[in-house]
């Protein structure tokens, strides 16, 4: 059985990850919580916390569920007082592609994050169609990197992001690098962006007068078709009308060159730095 402390257990995060834990027989946790407004969360579901010394004293593992702005001053004050042989389990790349992590070379750093559940899922519960972030009923994937640490570690760091993460199908083992790109370059630089811009759209056509009842069950049900076929799960092609609305648009919504400013690796190494070191 490992020992674990739980950073942040009453935030957002550390919350469905205390969920998980909580009555997993193959892992003693402790919860680290500094807000009133956590202990109080953390109370609500029967746990009451340990305080930061006597929890990273006893870890095997610490579990990072803090904002990434705070990682390398909380990482400062615990990294060096973790016991031999200890692993530092991050929620995302950020800190670690950054470089903010403290050296210590006689501990573990790993990395894992949600994929979340799939947008073409195959839930059939409704309570699950409903878990959007997954951790709850709906099954996700996720993604793993053991940053730094003897090759014996991954198994130990990828068993204990399934148990936080359940109910897991897939573990993908990948760089911390390649974790970057995929967020915050992918998912949150470029698709966050897209969804946001329809969005604004989404309440332009409203604007303009068109009953927004019609036009949120239009897009939303356009949304999820045109996905299907985009993205092969639907076996039809998009349509020529669409094709060429699609092809003309394009030239005036994005610059030529969008793909080599976004995927390139300096401009990530510069985003994971902003969002390390963001202080709104």
């Amino acid at each position: 059985m490992s020992t674990v402390a739980l950073m942040g257990a009453g935030g957002k995060m550390g919350l469905r990850i205390a969920r998980n834990l909580k009555d997993n027989p193959d892992y003693t946790t402790h919860y680290v919580e500094i807000s009133e407004a956590g202990r109080a969360a953390l109370a609500e579901l029967g746990l009451s916390v340990t305080p930061q010394e006597e929890a990273i004293r006893e870890a095997d593992v610490v579990i990072l569920a803090v904002p990434d702005a705070l990682m390398a001053k909380i990482c400062g004050e615990i990294v060096p007082k973790l016991k031999s042989g200890a692993m530092v389990m991050g929620l995302d790349p950020a800190a670690a592609y950054a470089g903010v992590l403290p050296k210590r070379d006689d501990i573990s750093y790993f990395i894992s994050h949600p994929c979340h559940p799939p947008l073409f899922g195959e839930e059939t519960d409704l309570e699950a169609q409903r878990d959007w972030f997954g951790g709850v009923k709906a099954k996700q994937n996720i993604v793993c990197s053991l940053h730094q640490g003897p090759e014996e570690d991954y198994a130990k760091g990828e068993a204990l992001a399934r148990a936080i993460f359940a109910p897991v199908t897939r573990a993908h083992r990948l760089t911390t690098e390649q974790m970057a790109i995929l967020e915050p370059a992918l998912v949150e630089t470029l698709a966050l962006t897209c969804i946001i811009v329809i969005r604004e759209a989404m309440e332009e056509v409203i604007r303009m007068g068109v009953p927004e009842p019609a036009v949120r069950d239009f897009l939303y049900g356009h949304l999820r078709t045109t996905a299907a076929i985009v993205f092969d799960f639907a076996g039809a092609p998009v349509s020529d009308g669409a094709k060429l609305a699609a092809s003309k648009a394009r030239e005036q919504i994005f610059q030529l060159d969008w793909k080599q400013k976004v995927f390139d690796i300096g401009n990530i190494q510069r985003s994971v730095r902003e969002i390390t070191h963001a202080t709104g």
